[in-house]
């Protein structure tokens, strides 16, 4: 399993698309966008706010918890998974996965990207708020540890996979 953390439009899902690419076998690529896009449309407990900042509350916390279960569970069963997320507790989010991925083998990956560049390429996306890249850029690394740290700043997504992949038993 692999577990990429970055904050919004730091390039997770195109690096998880490359390692599908560059990895020996099927893996699945899941992340917190998929969560999102399955809860229902009043959001489940999670506010997006016009600057870009992002709380969450208990009810997408009960969910989350299922959802990384979920993962956790098609780990456990042989899936090889790469998980694209944004730990927005930190080290707290991160502690929340380790509990659910116990016993497995899991490679913990930064995505790192500078603020500046990250806020425009969320401009160049055109559906994120405005603000919210350059508000997750460092706060969702904090107190997080990883395996390896990558950063898409100046850096191809295929050369960040290659990077990754190097790291993968």
């Amino acid at each position: 399993m692999i577990v990429l953390n970055g904050g919004s439009s730091s390039g997770k899902s195109g690096i998880a698309r490359c390692l599908q690419s560059v990895l020996p076998d099927a893996w699945l690529t899941l992340g917190t966008d998929t969560l999102i896009e399955a809860m229902p449309a009043s959001g489940a407990g999670i506010d997006l706010a016009p600057d870009g900042s992002v709380t969450v509350g208990p009810a997408f916390r009960e969910l989350e918890r299922a959802w990384i279960a979920g993962v956790a569970a098609m780990a456990a069963a042989g899936a090889k998974v790469v998980v694209d997320e944004v730990f927005l507790g930190g080290a707290e989010s991160q502690c929340r996965w380790r509990t659910a991925l116990h016993g497995l083998d899991v490679l913990w990956v930064g995505v790192r990207c500078d603020a500046e560049t990250a806020a425009a390429r969320e401009v160049a996306r055109g559906n994120r708020i405005t603000g919210m890249a350059a508000q997750q850029a460092e706060l969702v690394h904090k107190g997080v540890t990883y395996d390896v740290v990558v950063d898409t700043t100046r850096t191809e997504a295929l050369d960040c996979a290659r990077e990754i992949a190097r790291h993968v038993p």
